[in-house]
């Protein structure tokens, strides 16, 4: 197939480009590179150095290449920030995504795969499933959600078939990929530099939260795991108009924990700062990813904190200006 990657110069975007492309599909990868990564960018891929809000660079993409299907990448994902500028989250991952759908409708391309989030739902005590109440706690996953509710909108309408995954903190690195968002915000690549001596200290925001140790607990999802569930998706639609999976490797840790298992496999120790809680931060955050494993045959292969946690650090060590080479 033909395939559309917007945002596939980013962390699970450029993954899942590189898989495709093994796979012996041809890739066009659409990137403002705003926050991701010329250099991520898998050799093989198409490059189209533009924002979704470019109406007519979207719809010169698809004019000039037949594409079969999308698989949707390109989003602003910090929920903190969520919640300060809301606007700027509506208009990226909600309005943007609309420019995509409507060229897509134009051009006759029927099928997409949207990377979705966890955040979409309420916090729960237990593993959160597909039929889980949703309820986000930022904007950021309301606008997710409102992604996911115009899609099911065009596949009434205009009969596209779409797959979403809502899934859980990503995590972990490739050999040749690993998570280096500008700036960065997510817990283990902060930790990280603290153990490389780039950072003075990790934050835990917030500990007094209903959990064992007062830390917010997350589910964490490797990348490679991650990957092969949208190529699955994306192979599904042939057979399926509307899937909707949750993803996560069933395991919950809080930020404690994850600190603890960067010090034991970096071996270095790691200060810690504690402030107040963060706006738009949900407690607790599991996934039941039984739906897609019934349905798909989807099955983690690295759900181990610690074998997250060491891929991660061989990249970080091996990579300690991420893309960067200076």
């Amino acid at each position: 197939m033909n395939i559309l990657v917007t945002g596939g110069a980013g962390y699970i975007g450029s993954a899942t480009a590189a898989q495709l492309i093994e796979g012996g599909h041809s890739v066009t990868v659409f990137d403002s590179l705003v926050t991701g990564h010329r250099e991520a960018i898998p050799a093989g891929a198409k490059f189209i150095h533009a924002d979704l809000g470019d109406f007519q660079a979207v719809e010169s993409a698809f004019r000039h290449n037949a594409f079969d299907a999308i698989m949707h990448f390109a989003a602003f994902i910090e929920a903190g920030e969520s919640m300060k500028d809301p606007g700027k989250f509506f208009r990226n991952n909600l309005a943007y995504t609309l420019n995509l759908l409507d060229v897509g409708e134009k051009f006759g391309v029927k099928k997409i795969v949207f990377s979705s989030t966890a955040a979409v739902f309420k916090s729960s005590e237990q593993p959160l499933g597909e039929e889980s109440q949703i309820e986000p706690a930022n904007a950021y996953g309301f606008s997710k959600y409102a992604v996911e509710q115009s899609l099911e909108w065009y596949r009434k309408i205009h009969g596209l078939r779409y797959a979403v995954l809502r899934y859980f903190n990503a995590s972990g690195a490739m050999p040749d990929r690993g998570e280096a968002h500008q700036p960065e915000s997510h817990l283990i690549p902060r930790i990280m530099a603290v153990a490389l001596g780039q950072a003075t200290h990790a934050t835990i925001f917030g500990t007094d939260y209903p959990t064992p140790d007062g830390t917010c607990i997350r589910d964490y999802i490797h990348i490679s795991d991650l990957v092969s569930a949208h190529l699955l998706a994306l192979d599904a639609l042939v057979d399926h108009d509307k899937l909707v999976y949750c993803l996560g490797s069933g395991n919950g840790y809080s930020v404690r924990q994850v600190i603890e298992m960067v010090e034991k496999v970096s071996g270095k120790p790691i200060a810690v700062v504690e402030e107040a809680r963060r706006a738009g931060d949900a407690a607790r955050l599991i996934a039941s990813s039984e739906k897609i494993k019934k349905e798909l045959g989807w099955k983690p292969q690295n759900d181990d904190l610690e074998k997250i946690i060491r891929s991660a650090w061989d990249w970080h060590h091996s990579h300690p200006n991420g893309y960067h080479r200076d």
